[in-house]
C-alpha cells in the first residue's frame, strides 16, 4: 500500500550539485520521520540525513555543511539538496521513512528503490 519513489540521481562533476526527491504514497496516516541513506560499493549502508515531522534534522559528519534535508509534509515528500559534491559521495542513495498507515498500530520503516549518484570528472 505504501511506497517511496525516488528521483534526481545522476552523474555530476566534483563541486556540482544535485537534488534528490522522495515521495511517499499510499494509505498513509502519518510520516514520523524521513531520511536518506547511501551505500557505496564495498561499503556499509550509512545514514546521510534525517528529518522528523517536528523539524529536527541530523546529518552525517561527512556531509554537514554541504547537504540539506527538507520536507514538504503536504506532499509527503522529502528532499536532499547536495552541494559541493565529492567523489566520496558516489553511492546509491535510498530514501527511508517511518510511516504509520491507516489502521496500523505503529509505524514501520519503508525504503525506496535507490537512485544512483556518481561524482566523477
Amino acid at each position: 500500500q505504501v511506497q517511496l519513489v525516488e528521483s534526481g540521481g545522476g552523474l555530476v562533476q566534483p563541486g556540482g550539485s544535485l537534488r534528490l526527491s522522495c515521495a511517499a504514497s499510499g494509505s498513509i496516516f502519518s510520516i514520523y520521520a524521513m531520511g536518506w541513506y547511501r551505500q557505496a560499493p564495498g561499503k556499509q549502508r550509512e545514514l546521510v540525513a534525517a528529518a522528523t515531522s517536528g523539524g529536527t534534522t541530523a546529518y552525517a559528519d561527512s556531509v554537514k555543511g554541504r547537504f540539506t534535508i527538507s520536507r514538504d509534509n503536504a506532499k509527503n515528500t522529502v528532499y536532499l539538496r547536495m552541494n559541493s559534491l565529492k567523489p566520496e559521495d558516489t553511492a546509491v542513495y535510498y530514501c527511508n521513512a517511518a510511516i504509520k498507515g491507516w489502521g496500523a498500530s505503529k509505524a514501520i520503516d519503508y525504503w525506496g528503490q535507490g537512485t544512483q549518484v556518481t561524482v566523477s570528472s
